[in-house]
């Protein structure tokens, strides 16, 4: 009997043991957890406006997809709907200012070159400045097309679309070739 009683006492001793520790280690993880959300990141490197960016609007997002869609399917009119008065492009060994209807005269002149052009869509985001300055979208796609001569090519395509008052006013398009 003894030993039953010990060892039963030793059982409610270490559970009650057992809960207190449950409870302090609760408290320090959840602490932790607080800290370390406050606390600044250390990050290698430096930049002047540190997590600026917030999810921006829905409606950016469809403006840079149907315009872009548009451009897709050769309708270059509908494309520019989507394009500001005036617009900063920007590709590789290209960087101009010019008019929305100079873009439409570019944009055609572009696709002219090839017979079709199919976009497979990865994913994008929408993002607004936390000064709400700035917004941008960005698309992440690859980019198939044949050539009116026949020639098959394809690309990984960054767009980062600028805009303002819903008008895209900065197109920046950043390609790797795919083999």
């Amino acid at each position: 009997m003894r030993k039953l009683t010990l060892i039963l006492l030793s059982s409610i001793v270490f559970s009650c043991n057992n809960a207190d520790t449950a409870k302090e280690t609760t408290l320090d993880s959840s602490s932790t957890t607080t800290a370390a959300a406050v606390a600044p990141v250390n990050y290698p490197y430096t930049i002047e406006h540190q997590d600026n960016w917030e999810i921006g609007s829905s409606d950016n997002t469809m403006a840079a997809l149907n315009g872009l869609k548009a451009w897709e399917e050769g309708k270059m009119d509908q494309s520019i709907q989507y394009f500001g008065d005036s617009v900063r492009v920007q590709f590789d060994g290209m960087d101009k200012k010019m008019s929305k209807d100079s873009l439409k005269v570019f944009f055609t002149e572009a696709w002219n070159n090839y017979k079709t052009i199919k976009i497979k869509m990865y994913d994008w985001v929408s993002v607004i400045s936390k000064d709400k300055s700035e917004e941008w979208v960005t698309l992440w796609y690859n980019q198939t097309w044949e050539t009116k001569a026949g020639g098959m090519d394809s690309l990984s395509v960054i767009n980062d679309f600028q805009l303002k008052n819903g008008k895209i006013i900065r197109l920046s398009e950043y390609a790797r070739k795919l083999h």
